[in-house]
């Protein structure tokens, strides 16, 4: 998920465990927590695109980093506050369950995370986007309220587990919908005599209203859109495997690595003389436009006797025709 919710879920799991004895300073070490595996991402300034996209949600999401780092973060703290009256053990314990519901929130979102590292096992429910409104927007109104007030005072205990009991609603429901939406696209794929090998399916930014999903066929890959209020069955887009275009290049060992973190759902196409590969596992930038860019492709560069991945820019300047696109397709079809 997104900073801001990591950061918002961290300080409410903070205060759950530690907010009667230490106030707001039990939020603000939680959120710390809540932010600490995301710093995986600093990868990208130290090494290149493969390895920092195969280091990001590894192992500062699993559950051995949360374990081993809990008591190193705790035993700072407890230097750090030494007239807060509580020990390491507490401030660990908050900083575990920090760590902890981070990578756990993560395995909902179509990137998912490892939280089992060093076993080879990706966790990814794919019912959530990275930013969700709906899940963020109430959880920090109730985090906020029970900011204001004192530590003493019941209400603030009161309002953050009304903020944990709502988000964690919101995401169980998210599954369901998922569940739903992904019969859809089984039922409407059967319907129109559609043969696939596997499907996946997740949601469209910003929303669990419109689900996009891939199905495999043999020489394409089948893009199609289902929203709630749709009253017609899912047109499928078909995109070109183009496999064949990368010739020897497939053997290269980081276009193994990226067939590897796509798991599969990938395409090549061609421009300017320079082949690029697409990862389908995130969709198109702009649902409603078949000429639409995929949302993390990357140019194959050759480089001595290897090739290098370099990741295309997104144009901010295109979010905001996106945005309104991608709320029309939101209402149906």
């Amino acid at each position: 998920m997104d900073s801001l919710t990591q950061i918002v879920l961290g300080a409410a799991v903070g205060e759950a465990v530690l907010g009667r004895k230490v106030g707001n300073k039990a939020m603000l070490y939680g959120a710390i927590a809540g932010t600490i595996p995301d710093l995986d991402a600093l990868a990208s300034n130290f090494t290149d695109t493969i390895t920092a996209t195969e280091i990001h949600r590894g192992v500062s999401h699993s559950i051995v980093f949360a374990v081993l780092a809990a008591p190193v973060f705790g035993w700072l703290i407890s230097k750090i506050e030494r007239k807060s009256g509580v020990g390491w053990k507490d401030w660990s314990w908050l900083m575990f369950w920090g760590l902890f519901t981070h990578p756990i929130l993560d395995s909902f979102t179509t990137w998912g995370t490892q939280l089992f590292w060093p076993l080879e096992t990706e966790l990814a429910f794919k019912s959530i986007f990275v930013i969700d409104p709906l899940y963020t927007l109430p959880f920090i109104i109730f985090l906020l309220l029970a900011m204001r007030r004192k530590k003493e005072d019941p209400k603030r205990a009161k309002f953050n587990r009304l903020g944990l009991i709502v988000s964690t609603t919101y995401l169980l429901l998210t599954v369901v919908l998922k569940l739903v939406a992904h019969h859809q696209f089984v039922e409407d794929l059967e319907r129109q005599g559609i043969f696939y090998s596997r499907l996946d399916t997740r949601p469209t930014p910003l929303n669990t209203i419109l689900w996009a999903a891939n199905a495999e066929a043999e020489n394409d890959f089948l893009i199609g859109y289902y929203s709630f209020f749709d009253v017609e069955m899912v047109r499928f887009e078909a995109v070109p495997k183009n496999h064949h275009y990368l010739g020897s290049l497939k053997n290269d060992k980081n276009v193994q690595r990226l067939i590897d973190i796509s798991k599969g759902w990938y395409t090549i196409s061609e421009k300017d003389g320079f082949l690029y590969f697409n990862d389908l596992r995130f969709g198109k930038l702009n649902p409603s436009d078949s000429e639409s860019s995929f949302a993390f492709s990357y140019k194959l560069i050759p480089v001595d006797e290897t090739i290098r991945a370099e990741e295309e820019p997104k144009r901010p300047e295109d979010a905001q025709q996106i945005l309104k696109d991608l709320w029309e397709r939101i209402k149906g079809n």
